[in-house]
């Protein structure tokens, strides 16, 4: 059976960060030592991971607003995302139970998984830096930030534009139109910021990594906030 280092990726200088991140409450109660369990490292990692995620999530989608983000960071870190984590490098084999835990079935329970899972990136980053559980992190969550990759492929395909296109026909003859605003960055990594306007009023904006993301992104926007239909409420109460 590979080693809990080796599912890491990671070897520990300190062994006793990776007993401590690995020890329950319940198993730290029946020894009588009630200061060493894993729930100050958890308390670390939990801020270690929140800080990683978000970094990573602001960087790999440029084009995403900060509500977006939030979500996307909160789904990472759920209960359920962080169970996902600690099965992937078989957590539940190595984490130290109390008796009456193990008999309750709490190695596989997935408050016992996360809360582990989160200890293990606070030991992580005790025993090392920022930048070695980075790298720690953003491998075992990898498939889930490509998944999410995925799934803005998947929302381009919807056509937003042409959404919104219709949309504003079916009120008056004239289109949307898309705007440059802004670009940024090196030639090899740029952003693009885009504005969709109609009939004298901006409808949303939008960034991305090409002028065609950032137009898409926008357009995405305007049929979330529909500020059209706050102008037309203005006339009709004018």
């Amino acid at each position: 059976m590979k080693t809990l280092e080796q599912q890491l990726g990671y070897k520990f200088r300190n062994s006793l960060l990776l007993g401590e991140a690995l020890t329950h409450p319940s198993l730290a109660y029946e020894s009588i030592k009630p200061h060493f369990d894993n729930q100050r490292l958890e308390f670390l990692g939990d801020a270690v991971l929140q800080l990683v995620l978000t970094e990573e999530l602001y960087r790999r989608f440029p084009q995403f607003r900060e509500g977006r983000l939030t979500k996307l960071r909160a789904r990472l870190v759920s209960r359920s995302g962080l169970r996902v984590f600690a099965d992937r490098i078989s957590l539940g084999d190595f984490v130290l139970l109390g008796k009456g835990e193990e008999a309750n079935g709490g190695r596989q329970r997935s408050s016992t998984l996360a809360d582990a899972y989160e200890a293990l990136i606070g030991a992580v980053y005790l025993d090392s830096s920022l930048d070695a559980v980075r790298e720690v992190i953003v491998s075992i969550c990898r498939p889930e930030l490509d998944a999410i990759s995925d799934e803005e492929d998947q929302l381009m395909e919807t056509n937003p534009k042409g959404e919104l296109q219709e949309v504003l026909q079916s009120i008056g003859n004239a289109g949307p139109s898309y705007v440059t605003v802004a670009e940024s960055g090196p030639d090899h990594d740029k952003t693009f910021e885009a504005e969709v306007r109609w009939n004298d009023m901006t409808l949303g904006s939008g960034k991305g990594p090409s002028k065609k993301i950032a137009e898409t992104d926008a357009a995405r926007s305007a049929l979330e906030l529909r500020v059209w239909e706050s102008e037309q409420a203005s006339e009709a109460a004018s």
